[in-house]
């Protein structure tokens, strides 16, 4: 059955990076955080509680509809994919996203969204990440 990337209690996340550092190594073979879908960074400076920001696999996703090239396809396994060769490089899904889920990744041109792999939670040593079955609450 399909799942989706949840993110539960982040008041365990210790900001090591892992899922960032997992997603970037399997997503976009880098060790780039940049090149990472999934996001993590302080609220509040240096004594701040982490924060993330990641697609959470809208029902209607804005960044879709307003994509002038279909490149970006709803993923029946949650969240969207992107046709790299559709892509122009516009960058109206990151303008356009509500929470601030789409980067860019200037050296291919393309944006960076979460597919909802769910290598980030595999790997995230304090479990602050999880996939969930589509359809239940």
């Amino acid at each position: 059955m399909a799942k989706v990337l949840k993110v539960d209690n982040m008041a365990k996340c210790i900001g090591c990076f892992t899922c960032m550092q997992m997603c970037a190594a399997l997503n976009k073979k880098s060790h780039s955080l940049s090149k990472s879908a999934i996001k993590i960074r302080t609220y509040g400076g240096i004594a701040g509680v982490f924060v993330d920001s990641v697609c959470v696999a809208c029902d209607d996703p804005a960044c879709v509809e307003v994509c002038p090239a279909d490149a970006l396809v709803v993923s029946p396994s949650g969240g969207v994919r992107v046709e790299k060769s559709k892509c122009i490089g516009c960058r109206r899904c990151q303008k356009v996203c509500g929470i601030d889920a789409v980067d860019f990744d200037e050296e291919e041109n393309l944006p960076i969204i979460c597919h909802h792999c769910g290598i980030c939670a595999k790997y995230c040593p304090h479990e602050c990440l999880y996939m969930k079955e589509v359809g239940q609450k």
